[in-house]
């Protein structure tokens, strides 16, 4: 799972609505490196009319969720050697290049993993940092000769996974929660992975009345690298009353992944029922 952020002067904020201007785009959005080969690469195209500054850094960390179900990234301020990460011994190549306006570089991963490292899946987050381009400061003084801008600087993080041995993985489902607010359906439940590899796939819920007709849907990735409690979310509208039944699936693949790194697990599922007084 990939994120976006841009620093205004210091100040982060979502990356959203058609004054920002983009950062570079980057493919794909999720990097898989094997034992054998020890090296990856990614893609960055710069899509503006500015040249984009970019640099490079490999940090550790993992989506998680909070009590409210909202996913967040957490990092660990200190590594122990119970946790998976690949960040200390994967470097880029080059750390620090500028892309041209409609121009496409690559960017090399080399892994020099430790001597002796178990068989599992590694995780690291590359950090790509793009600069480029001014946003307009409003409230100054028009004149001719001052002239106040923000160097905008956007970020965006992609997953790591690099695997030694055959990765499995799957996830547990328990502690599934729906219901009703006003016009719409909120879907929580708990998902825990287990394997050597994170769980990549996608929940597929979907809200029927007594007769099996679908009243609401939702499609949406999920990441499980250890337990997650996730959100998800449909507009149902205004449901008569009656019984109705929440049905989610979890399955591996998504869509945004190359089936290739797939880690194949059967799927799992639940139902709930609801009830409309």
């Amino acid at each position: 799972m990939s994120r976006a952020l841009v620093v205004l002067g210091g100040l982060w904020i979502a990356a959203a609505g058609a004054a920002v201007p983009q950062g570079v785009m980057i493919a794909p959005t999720a990097i898989f490196i094997d034992h054998g080969s020890r090296s990856g690469s990614v893609l960055l195209y710069n899509p503006n009319s500015e040249p984009a500054e970019v640099t490079i850094s490999v940090i550790f960390g993992y989506p998680a969720t909070d009590s409210t179900g909202n996913i967040y990234f957490r990092t660990a301020d200190s590594l122990d050697a119970s946790l998976p990460s690949a960040a200390g011994w994967l470097q880029a190549f080059p750390r620090r290049l500028t892309v041209m306006p409609l121009e496409r570089q690559t960017v090399r991963l080399l892994a020099r993993p430790p001597a002796g490292l178990p068989d599992g899946e590694y995780w690291a987050r590359l950090v790509i940092s793009a600069k480029g381009g001014q946003v307009p400061v409003g409230g100054v003084p028009d004149t001719a000769q001052i002239q106040v801008g923000l160097t905008l600087e956007v970020r965006s993080l992609i997953g790591v996974y690099y695997r030694k041995g055959t990765p499995t993985s799957g996830v547990r489902l328990a502690n599934l929660h729906a219901a009703l607010v006003a016009d719409t359906l909120e879907v929580r439940a708990e998902l825990t992975r287990f394997g050597t590899a994170a769980f990549l796939g996608t929940a597929r819920g979907e809200l029927v009345d007594s007769s099996g007709v679908v009243k609401a849907e939702f499609t949406a990735p999920v990441a499980a690298y250890y337990a997650i409690t996730p959100r998800f979310t449909a507009f149902a509208g205004i449901l008569p009353s009656g019984r109705y039944r929440l049905r989610l699936r979890v399955a591996a693949g998504r869509e945004d992944i190359d089936a290739r790194y797939t880690v194949r697990t059967p799927a799992v599922s639940d139902s709930v029922e609801i009830r409309v007084p």
